[in-house]
């Protein structure tokens, strides 16, 4: 018997990493060494007296029971003290941050919270798909902001049309950028403030890179301008900054009312994360992180052989200053997706197609520089040898 899906679901694009790991599992069944830059996820291990506090902390029988929705008050405080050292920004451990089971679903709830059928969200494009996946589901409809080279893949808020911007609930942005790895200053941000202050839209900034930098460079926060915190709010998680994709452990921070909301939707669909894997992100918020100069370090040796390699092959690319991705446009006569193909046919090495992260991803790939290194200088090795040069 079949049934029949929800309207909803139907609307939806195949996940992009779902096709990512499908494309690669069929290379690898014809025996293909394939060498996948798809997929951000770091490679490097947790620290270690982040996964000591989990195994203490998991054997402690308090633990095991229901653990708070919005996440526990010393997780709470630790996100609160780690935003004060960091940015010098203020929060209200109380009423304002809000524990997330990684911050991916914190960003598809909340347009749950703000976006009723009908409704506008402002999503960047190209972006992180669950900004606009989060809007489809939640009944709204996504207008797209171009995000282009010309503009250092900022969006131009003047190219709103006021019409969109009157009607809209919602703005997501998200630097460090995921897939550009371009940055935003604090000027930019004022602009997204000023916006929010006219329009009445919510600031949604996801900044889960803002640790991964490069040549002494550090990135601001959103919250740390002024009128930022009242705004928006901004999600961020231990994923990128502590090696700790898997742990599924986030947050959500500012605006006290939208965390409020976020908080009380998330008590009718979860039971938060175990406090075992919260008082281990506790360990590493509040602890001395000694090995994220290293870890850094190796990402922008990375950067430096994927961005030397392909400019001898005649690309241009500069080098980004956060992030661990590559946005590279494609040679002249293919698309993003043939020039993946290519390169997975001719080299078998996996790159992301950016018309995966929206329309204005055409003409582009992706690049993600976690893997290890020694496969990461094999994988360039295989595009210089069969692939050779290109013009653009």
């Amino acid at each position: 018997m079949k049934f029949i899906e929800a309207q909803r679901l139907q609307k939806l694009p195949p996940y992009l990493f779902a096709r990512i790991e499908q494309l690669i599992d069929h290379k690898k069944a014809q025996g293909v060494d394939v060498i996948s830059l798809g997929i951000g996820d770091p490679d490097m291990p947790t620290p270690e007296h982040i996964i000591q506090e989990l195994i203490k902390e998991a054997r402690n029988p308090v633990n095991h029971q229901y653990p708070s929705s919005v996440g526990m008050l010393e997780f709470r405080q630790a996100v609160a003290g780690w935003y004060k050292r960091r940015f010098n920004v203020e929060l209200d451990p109380k009423n304002e941050v809000v524990n997330l089971i990684g911050s991916k679903e914190g960003i598809a709830h909340i347009c749950w919270c703000y976006l009723d059928p009908g409704d506008i969200s402002l999503v960047p494009d190209p972006g992180y798909p669950v900004y606009g996946i989060g809007s489809i589901l939640a009944g709204a409809q996504p207008h797209y902001m171009p995000l282009k080279e010309k503009n250092k893949f900022l969006p131009d808020f003047s190219e709103i049309p006021t019409e969109v911007a009157k009607k809209a609930k919602m703005m997501f942005l998200n630097y460090p950028n995921n897939p550009t790895g371009a940055v935003a200053d604090e000027r930019f941000f004022q602009e997204a403030v000023a916006f929010s202050n006219e329009f009445g839209v919510l600031i949604c900034h996801d900044t889960p890179y803002t640790e991964i930098t490069y040549d002494g460079y550090r990135h601001p926060s959103f919250l740390q301008i002024k009128g930022g915190k009242e705004a928006g709010i901004e999600f961020h998680s231990m994923s990128k900054t502590y090696n700790m994709t898997g742990w599924r452990i986030g947050w959500a921070a500012g605006n006290p009312d939208a965390i409020d909301a976020l908080g009380r939707f998330k008590s009718n669909i979860d039971s938060g994360q175990f406090q075992a894997i919260q008082k281990a992100a506790v360990a590493g918020l509040n602890g001395t992180y000694n090995e994220l100069e290293r870890v850094n370090k190796i990402y922008s040796e990375r950067r430096d052989i994927v961005v030397d390699c392909l400019n001898s092959l005649g690309w241009r690319l500069e080098k980004p200053r956060a992030a661990f991705y590559l946005w590279i446009p494609v040679p002249a006569g293919h698309t993003s997706e043939s020039f993946a193909e290519l390169v997975l046919e001719k080299a078998g090495v996996v790159i992301t197609p950016g018309t995966g992260y929206g329309a204005n991803g055409a003409g582009y790939c992706r690049i993600s520089i976690t893997v290890d290194t020694g496969r990461l200088k094999e994988a360039m090795e295989r595009i210089r040898q069969n692939i050779g040069k290109f013009s653009f």
